[in-house]
């Protein structure tokens, strides 16, 4: 029969994976005690979870969601939780693994909306910055645009306005 403790932590890492489409998995061996208290502390600022267990519970959970990693979870490995912003803690984790001459956290591979990814793919989402600042990035484009619009219609009116009034005189 399998160890109680087991049971229950594999069924509280069922339900931390409920509804998630977005995690990373990651080295985090090297890390200490108060790096990793650090780490969590900004993933979860990024609306994300880090959770720590074993490399066969893990493997477990993941597999009833259809969703096989065990090429990746070779060696001590960590689930990272994405719930809001998977760009801003795929950067989290970037970030992290620049701030140490080891570069740790490594990412071994990921799942990012419904799709498995590599680390590659998972470099470059870091790149793109925070959901929020993208957003940002996009209503100024936006508003940029829409301006230049108001203008053009502004200057249309004037011209339709200005034969208006040459042909009431």
């Amino acid at each position: 029969m399998a160890n109680e403790r087991n049971q229950q932590n594999l069924s509280e890492l069922r339900g931390s994976l409920t509804g998630v489409e977005t995690f990373y998995v990651v080295d985090y061996q090297g890390l200490t005690a108060g790096q990793l208290s650090r780490l969590r502390k900004d993933i979860r600022e990024k609306g994300g979870q880090l959770i720590v267990a074993k490399n066969t519970l893990i493997n477990l959970a993941l597999q009833e969601g259809g969703r096989d990693f065990s090429d990746a979870l070779k060696g001590p490995s960590a689930l990272v939780l994405a719930h809001d912003d998977p760009a801003g803690v795929a950067k989290t984790l970037s970030d992290a693994s620049k701030g140490n001459d080891r570069g740790i956290p490594a990412v071994k591979g990921g799942f990012v909306e419904g799709n498995r990814v590599d680390v590659r793919v998972i470099e470059r989402l870091a790149s793109l910055g925070s959901k929020q600042s993208l957003q940002g990035e996009l209503v100024g484009v936006l508003s940029a645009h829409l301006s230049n619009f108001v203008g053009i219609l502004e200057a249309y009116r004037e011209k339709l306005g200005g034969g208006a009034t040459e042909a009431q005189a």
